[in-house]
């Protein structure tokens, strides 16, 4: 049961990861400043990101991770300064949780922490991941993870065994411009927002299966051990952007709830399409900071606006 309250615990942390910061000013004048002055100051951050024109609109995408390790070097307050230099920050969505929505988590904890009656992650995965699941737990003394839900074992994989931090890291690129936003007065726009009933429904109704493949790739994240997660951070610091979105971590999120949800995943995609598109007709400079994955996917971000005929100015990302 402590297993279950924790897991729920981060369930509850992903879901109100995107609430707004109430402590920010949304109506404060956009700042003045040179757009060559705000590129350099992001670029020599160290975190991957682009530009694109038009006109009289310059959208800056920043490309963000989870799960930096504390002592990950890089200059995040190059980053804050720039940010601080735009005009309007475009964020994450908003996950609209309500005091209700998280008792309904802890009131069905057990559906969405563990499998039905009976069952065991054998039921569904196939034999060869059930033995390589098998190989990596081997060394655990509690044989809960039999039984838990497979969306929970797969998130436990990718924080126990391939060091996926999410919540007990050092600051990502989210973090330091939302700290920017606040402290300098500019405003933040969400690029959406997700009704924590639709997610916590998604949570409690959807079957095992639905998780299968998050479970899988992260068994393979999970095979890479601790390092992996160091490994993908460190080529998200040397710009080496398609090695981070191939990594076996971001394969797994990718994979998993609620990226890997089948409903809520286009959704998220786009409303981040739409708070571009709108960016590109707004004057000055807009800073938008979101998971690299999304930007640099194959026919992510990225590739969409590359294929419409803008110029993306910063690292390959394929």
């Amino acid at each position: 049961m402590r297993k279950l309250a924790i897991a729920v615990s981060f369930l509850i942390m992903l879901i109100g990861a995107g609430l707004p910061d109430r402590s920010a000013a949304q109506t404060a004048e956009p700042q003045v400043a040179e757009l060559d002055e705000i590129v350099v100051l992001a670029r020599r951050s160290g975190a991957p990101m682009w530009t694109v024109t038009r006109g009289d609109s310059t959208l800056i995408l920043v490309g963000a991770i989870t799960g930096i390790p504390r002592d990950l070097a890089w200059r995040p307050d190059d980053l804050e300064a720039a940010a601080a230099r735009s005009n309007q920050i475009l964020s994450p969505q908003e996950g609209r949780v309500s005091v209700s929505d998280i008792f309904r988590i802890i009131w069905r904890a057990r559906t969405i922490g563990m499998m039905p009656q009976g069952q065991t992650t054998a039921d569904y995965l196939t034999p060869d991941y059930q033995a390589r699941l098998e190989a990596i737990m081997a060394d655990e003394r509690n044989q809960d993870w039999r039984t838990e839900s497979l969306l929970l074992v797969g998130f436990q994989l990718m924080q126990d065994k391939a060091g996926y931090r999410a919540g007990r890291s050092g600051d990502d690129a989210m973090d330091v411009i939302r700290r920017a936003a606040r402290r300098a007065r500019v405003p933040v726009r969400p690029v959406g927002t997700v009704r924590g009933d639709e997610l916590v429904e998604s949570l409690i109704t959807a079957p095992q299966t639905t998780h299968v493949p998050c479970v899988e790739a992260a068994i393979v994240a999970a095979e890479q051990g601790p390092d992996s997660a160091r490994i993908r951070a460190e080529d998200w610091r040397a710009l080496r952007v398609a090695d981070v979105v191939a990594s076996p971590i971001d394969r797994a999120l990718n994979q998993c709830w609620p990226w890997g949800d089948p409903e809520i995943a286009p959704q998220l995609r786009q409303q981040w399409a739409a708070a571009i598109e709108t960016a590109l007709v707004s004057p000055g400079v807009i800073m938008g900071v979101a998971p690299i994955r999304l930007l640099a996917e194959e026919g992510g971000v990225l590739d969409g606006l590359e294929a419409r005929g803008f110029e993306v100015v910063g690292p390959e990302w394929k």
